[in-house]
């Protein structure tokens, strides 16, 4: 009974914004602001544009809510009308499953963008031991049961005799984060694979697979420090025995306390995260509910100021972005032109 009330509800408010979005000014009156929710990774990214837009057009600016990508996606996908976001932000791909939940919410056009590149990088303090990582070391470190067994290491020695002697003390993102599902993907399961009775597992138990190679441990070595990348940046430059986890932004923002730890002896750089060969790349992207651009005054607008500040001489380059290929770049600038609904069969 409850969903098929939310559903209608969602259905009338669907209605009320189409009726009301006719004549252009008027959906304002629902909400005269933008809202966008999602990563903390685009958060400093999303802002800038939404300033910008202000700026450029004498609206209001968007209010930009960093509340994580898995979070930011479930309020995404909770319905349309003016009280669910327009934008979901996003530090990984909308999952299959999350593009369902929106669909039976009634939110049926996603507008898919890839606004850049980012990636996810391990930092230490300045004057830390100078850490040399690879995803093996990362996930006997931080599996909850490495390789099928309970994780009994309490120092970067147990995990790997040529790292130093001092305890596992990770600072890194909460399971709401799409950093933390990168984490896993990205490096977690590549260090998993290594052992061919796990990369057997993926064929015989998918969900056994999975929980060995991506479940996190809640013992203590990894503390979980919530969607706020300034306070892992924070914590890791007070102690040089801990390491923090977050997007390359934050490590570039704050080069002069922290640096990057080598993942299999590459650097987090601008460049071996735009061409890839740093482990931890991955895309960013925005999501945009393309019912609500008839009502919400502006939406077309916002989303076309990203493809002005994207590009190599754009300002967001000096924030922290990771400048996506110049046919990436058109590609998306073609989507947002046409607002070209997302293809759910690209989804996992």
């Amino acid at each position: 009974m409850h969903s098929t009330k939310t559903f209608f509800v969602a259905a009338v408010s669907a209605m009320a914004l189409t009726a009301c979005g006719g004549s252009g000014g008027a959906g304002s009156g629902a909400r005269d602001q933008i809202k966008a929710v999602g990563s903390s990774t685009v958060y400093p990214f999303a802002t800038a544009v939404a300033e910008a837009y202000a700026k450029a057009t004498g609206e209001k600016s968007p209010v930009i809510e960093s509340t994580g990508t898995g979070a930011g996606m479930k309020l995404f996908c909770a319905g349309v009308g003016a009280q669910h976001p327009d934008i979901e932000d996003a530090s990984r791909r909308m999952k299959k499953s999350e593009y369902e939940m929106c669909q039976k919410n009634g939110v049926t056009d996603i507008v898919e963008i890839q606004v850049g590149i980012d990636g996810i990088a391990f930092a230490e303090a300045k004057n830390g031991p100078g850490m040399k990582l690879t995803p093996t070391d990362i996930y006997k470190a931080l599996a909850a049961d490495p390789f099928g067994k309970p994780n009994t290491a309490k120092t970067w020695k147990d995990v790997n005799p040529s790292l130093p002697d001092e305890p596992i003390l990770v600072y890194g993102p909460p399971s709401t984060s799409g950093t933390r599902d990168a984490l896993k993907e990205l490096i977690l399961e590549a260090g998993c694979k290594t052992d061919p009775a796990m990369a057997a597992l993926k064929d015989s138990d998918k969900d056994k697979y999975e929980a060995t190679c991506h479940d996190i441990r809640e013992d203590g070595p990894y503390v979980d420090a919530g969607e706020n990348d300034n306070l892992i940046v924070q914590k890791i430059s007070q102690n040089p025995k801990a390491i923090g986890i977050f997007g390359y932004s934050f490590l570039e923002e704050n080069a002069g306390t922290i640096k990057g730890i080598p993942m299999s002896d590459v650097e987090p750089t601008y460049e071996t995260i735009s061409n890839f060969s740093y482990p931890g790349a991955r895309p960013l992207y925005i999501y945009v509910k393309k019912q609500h651009l008839a009502p919400i005054k502006g939406l077309k607008g916002y989303v076309e100021e990203w493809t002005k500040h994207w590009g190599p001489d754009g300002d967001l380059k000096a924030k922290g972005l990771i400048i996506a290929p110049e046919d990436v770049r058109a590609k998306n600038a073609e989507v947002i032109a046409n607002m070209t609904p997302l293809d759910p069969s690209v989804l996992k």
